[in-house]
């Protein structure tokens, strides 16, 4: 058995008889009757592989650290399974959130909690690369001209090189308390890891259920089939850039004139809100032309199509923030293992590692660990 103190060996004594079937006494007491790897050991691999740049850059800090002995592949496979156990306790509820709705008060006194949710790109091995590789390994084998075992059954890649997953964030005012989740699914799958998620905090005893997205029509639409918030915020940022796109287009990079129109623009959207910033849109779309009409029209479009989410007055006049920030920061942070260069991955076992930086960022980790469930252990 492979523990945090090195290896150690075991043996026991196996009973048997006819009417009672099988028992093992000892491994009772150490409660690891078919487990090679210790509870400690791997918690410890897991914990170190999150901030390295590869598995064996976790197995030499492994040995370094802990003189524990263990090669780059053993790793990478007890790494990618804890994960997907991670992913199925979340899923079984069995592992509970470490905060709740109600515990988010702020100065007013209520309750208030925050839901965003993002995609984010992952690389991935494709089909074509699988079949590369494969190639190789047998090339290579015949040159050996040794007989060896049969490769195992080739698994499919996927079509495109990078795949989006999306996360899931719910997050207090001053995010000291944050749950995050991630699917590797669509984005029904995501709207339903919103609903999950929304139970496991109890999202619905918070007296203020606000939602700060992106712009993409997909979120909102979860958020709306679910009814999990009762506020959709558009991200400030996200419009922003938009604005400074038709300014560039419209006036130049560094057009004195262009900053100040698109100052007075971002003013009018956060202090005067949609209708005084889509005449000011609309006004500067008269003098444009060329490339600069085709950017206004794209503002003014984008504006239109999200009407209902730029509330940018009413959220600052009642305390509530008006930007995505924290869940472009998760989207950093729980692919910072899988993102790099030459990394690609087969997507579950993507979904995996990101599940582990998950557990991480929800501040989990030590409740993962020190469970008693069996599937966790």
């Amino acid at each position: 058995m492979l523990t945090i103190n090195g290896r150690i060996r075991l043996r026991r004594i196996r009973w048997h008889c006819r009417e009672e079937g099988a028992s093992t006494v000892t491994d009772r007491l150490l409660d690891e009757a078919e487990s090679t790897v210790s509870q400690g050991a791997k918690e410890l691999i897991c914990r170190l592989n999150q901030s390295s740049a590869s598995f064996r850059k976790t197995s030499d800090n492994l040995k370094r650290a802990a003189q524990i002995d263990s090669n780059a592949e053993t790793i990478r496979q007890l790494v990618e399974t804890e994960g997907k156990s991670v992913l199925r306790v979340l899923q079984q509820g069995v592992l509970e959130s470490g905060w709740k709705a109600r515990d988010c008060r702020v100065d007013n006194g209520k309750t208030r909690v925050y839901v965003s949710c993002d995609g984010v790109k992952v690389p991935l091995v494709t089909d074509d690369e699988k079949k590369t590789r494969r190639k190789k390994v047998r090339e290579r084998r015949r040159r050996t001209g040794r007989k060896c075992k049969p490769l195992a059954r080739a698994k499919q890649g996927s079509d495109n090189a990078w795949k989006e997953f999306r996360l899931v964030a719910h997050y207090d005012e001053t995010q000291s308390r944050c749950h995050v989740s991630v699917t590797r699914g669509n984005h029904e799958v995501a709207g339903r890891l919103m609903a999950r998620d929304a139970k496991t905090v109890g999202l619905q005893e918070a007296d203020e259920r606000i939602a700060n997205v992106d712009g993409a029509p997909w979120i909102r639409a979860q958020l709306e089939l679910h009814g999990t918030v009762d506020h959709i915020g558009l991200d400030f940022y996200h419009l922003s850039e938009y604005v400074h796109a038709a300014r560039r287009d419209t006036f130049g990079e560094d057009d004195e004139d262009g900053s100040a129109w698109a100052d007075e623009m971002l003013h009018k959207l956060k202090h005067e809100g949609y209708s005084a910033a889509w005449r000011m849109a609309a006004d500067h779309r008269s003098t444009a032309s060329g490339a600069g009409l085709a950017t206004v029209d794209r503002l003014l479009g984008y504006m239109s199509e999200r009407r209902e989410m730029i509330r940018y007055p009413e959220f600052l006049a009642r305390g509530w923030q008006i930007g995505s920030g924290p869940i472009e920061a998760q989207c950093k942070t729980t692919t910072s293992r899988v993102k790099g260069s030459g990394k690609r991955w087969d997507g579950p076992n993507a979904e995996a590692v990101m599940a582990l930086s998950c557990l991480e960022n929800s501040r989990l980790w030590q409740n993962y660990w020190l469970s008693a469930d069996p599937a966790v252990n």
